[in-house]
């Protein structure tokens, strides 16, 4: 979960740049990225990433551990970078007018400026897609990585009357490890409206 939402947030911001940049290529090529894993179930994509990706083109990624890593992290980067490029594109023109009549180059308005103002609003929507990327790691037992489900799975399997029980716990277990993340996201929420201008 740690190196998937990492990795995620780096490439939500390296296809979040890249969705506004002023190169039509790498525009497009971004776009295309997006689309892709935003289009395509989650658990297509760790299937290709475990099973098709090595067969078609000898890439192995080594283990299911970073098969699940990369295929998370490409999926929910997809979606995130729409945040942070929503979110750059939201702060008010004239913030960005006032940047450029002080003479500031591109990149300062864009470090000073727009990012400082532009993070505060990614806040909560971060916090709601890091509790999506927790539910969604119950999905890597289907590529052999052993989770919580899937350990949950092999002590069902030992007693099927205990299923409902198994599967509670499992289930309380996750809403245990998502509170922190909510409370975080509630906070961010009430965060995300200051220090941004509205003009």
């Amino acid at each position: 979960m740690l190196a998937s939402a990492v990795l995620s947030f780096v490439i939500a911001f390296l296809a979040g740049f890249g969705r506004i940049a002023k190169n039509p290529i790498i525009r497009k090529f971004t776009g295309f990225y997006i689309e892709v894993f935003r289009g395509t179930s989650l658990i297509v994509q760790l299937f290709w990433f475990y099973y098709a990706l090595p067969g078609l083109f000898g890439i192995d990624l080594g283990t299911d551990f970073w098969a699940a890593v990369v295929a998370i992290s490409m999926n929910y980067g997809a979606y995130m970078s729409e945040v942070v490029r929503g979110s750059i594109l939201s702060v008010s023109s004239g913030q960005r007018e006032a940047a450029t009549a002080l003479n500031m180059s591109r990149f300062q308005r864009m470090r000073l400026v727009i990012l400082p103002q532009a993070v505060r609003m990614m806040l909560p929507e971060f916090g709601n897609y890091l509790i999506q990327m927790l539910k969604a790691t119950s999905l890597v037992s289907l590529i052999g990585l052993t989770d919580i489900l899937y350990h949950g799975d092999i002590f069902r399997s030992t007693n099927l009357s205990l299923a409902p029980t198994v599967y509670l716990l499992i289930l309380v277990f996750y809403f245990i490890l998502a509170l922190p993340l909510i409370w975080l996201t509630r906070w961010a929420e009430k965060q995300s409206s200051k220090g941004v201008a509205t003009e």
